[in-house]
């Protein structure tokens, strides 16, 4: 069986003063060896709806006139069976109190990045994780991360955790992809519901996953899996 797994990860409204109340990261994973084929089926999906080869796909970019390639990509993630996606959602931004835990805003940031990650990571498989990048001081944090991740699954020799490096979203459809389920889960989260062809893709996740994308799911749950965060009570919200 396929031993390494490709984990392209992203967020949303990360920033703490970005006048957004909730956030989101989340990540994407297949196997390193289905990457391209699922990459070219995506592309082939932007040709049957008239697309240029070099639209980037971004859940910002939903209107009705696209709103039917949305679905058909949003289908062609849930038909996938060796494809799984994980999120991570802080419903309410104010409520941290980083002076209080010793931490600056970045910290705590790349603590939720572990927590994310963390679920997704087993023993005798390897793993290529790829963030898209954010600023110019990405790269010492990154590392860190490496170190923690690596550290926590006593990875010491490196045959677990073997790359984390950051790419651009724009270079690859599958980081595309994930800003969408992302996009998804985010704009559900901060209780928006100004563009119908957004809400169309979300029923459809919906639908496609049986959840209110409201409540937890079960931690093992592969597919598309979710875990609201909520200090205030304890850490996490009950399943």
């Amino acid at each position: 069986m396929e031993s390494i797994i490709n984990i392209y990860c992203d967020e949303s409204c990360h920033l703490p003063c970005d006048g957004q109340k909730a956030m989101v990261l989340g990540a994407l994973w297949c196997f390193k060896s289905e990457a391209a084929e699922h990459n070219q089926a995506i592309a082939e999906l932007k040709v049957k709806h008239h697309l240029s080869p070099f639209f980037e796909i971004k859940w910002s970019k939903i209107s009705p006139s696209k709103v039917g390639f949305y679905r058909e990509l949003v289908d062609y993630f849930f038909a996938s069976p060796t494809m799984g996606f994980r999120a991570w959602v802080i419903p309410d931004k104010s409520v941290l109190n980083h002076q209080q835990h010793n931490q600056t805003h970045d910290d705590w940031y790349y603590k939720m990045y572990f927590y994310l990650l963390r679920n997704l990571i087993f023993t005798g498989r390897k793993y290529h994780i790829y963030p898209d990048i954010k600023d110019t001081r990405s790269r010492l944090k990154l590392q860190k991360l490496q170190l923690v991740l690596r550290n926590a699954n006593y990875d010491f020799s490196r045959e677990i955790i073997e790359k984390i490096q950051h790419v651009r979203s724009h270079d690859i459809a599958l980081m595309q992809l994930a800003d969408v389920l992302i996009g998804a889960v985010a704009y559900h989260a901060r209780g928006l519901s100004n563009s119908n062809a957004k809400i169309e893709i979300i029923e459809q996740i919906k639908n496609k996953t049986g959840l209110s994308l409201n409540r937890n799911t079960l931690p093992t749950e592969q597919k598309f899996n979710l875990c609201i965060w909520r200090p205030s009570s304890g850490g996490f919200e009950n399943a």
